[in-house]
């Protein structure tokens, strides 16, 4: 009887050194499991931040890339923009230069008979002539008018008349000349012009 109870305890024994052993092998896989899983989600942590910062990184170089881009334009700009106001500092004074040169123009043009004054126009002429060699040395040159075809872009029309001896839209007088300033224009030239149509050419021609 003594030796079988001892039997049953010793297999009972037995089964739980096997539990226990089967319970640590447990265990120590599940731990190996977590471990496991745990250095994978850290490295798709460390994965995604690596993909983060490149974003970051190609996002802070194009933003970089960008200003860099405007900085240089703007400074072109400015640069293009002082070129601009030095090449045409002198645009305002020249304006009344050429005023100026109107009048004179009108004075050596008048008939005159009085000696005196046609001295005094002679003088004229050399001061009206180095102004207009002034002119020429800062960039203003005249524009053409009279017998030319009309352009509203450097004309500006102050009258029309109707001659069926000239061509159609033709300046036929220029009332005051027009400059150029380089490549602006520094004042329209005031011009009739002959404006021919079917209506006007036939009460003409009826006349």
């Amino acid at each position: 009887m003594n030796n079988r109870y001892r039997e049953e305890e010793r297999l009972e024994e037995e089964q739980n050194q096997k539990n226990k052993k089967k319970e640590k092998t447990i265990e120590v896989k599940t731990k190996k499991e977590e471990k496991k899983a745990k250095k994978k989600e850290e490295e798709q942590a460390e994965d995604l931040e690596i993909l983060e910062l490149r974003a970051e990184v190609a996002k802070l170089s194009d933003l970089y890339l960008r200003t860099l881009a405007e900085a240089e334009n703007f400074k072109k700009r400015i640069n293009d923009e002082r070129m601009r106001e030095r090449k045409y500092a002198s645009q305002s004074l020249l304006e009344r230069l050429v005023n100026v040169t109107d009048i004179f123009d009108k004075a050596v043009n008048s008939n005159v008979d009085d000696e005196k004054v046609k001295n005094f126009l002679i003088g004229f002429q050399m001061i009206n002539k180095n102004l207009q060699d002034l002119l020429e040395d800062e960039g203003v040159t005249k524009i053409k008018a009279k017998g030319e075809v009309f352009d509203p872009k450097v004309h500006h029309a102050v009258e029309t008349v109707v001659d069926l001896e000239q061509d159609d839209n033709i300046i036929v007088q220029e009332r005051q000349t027009g400059y150029y300033y380089k490549d602006r224009i520094l004042r329209p030239s005031l011009v009739v012009v002959n404006k021919i149509n079917e209506n006007n050419k036939e009460e003409i021609e009826n006349e």
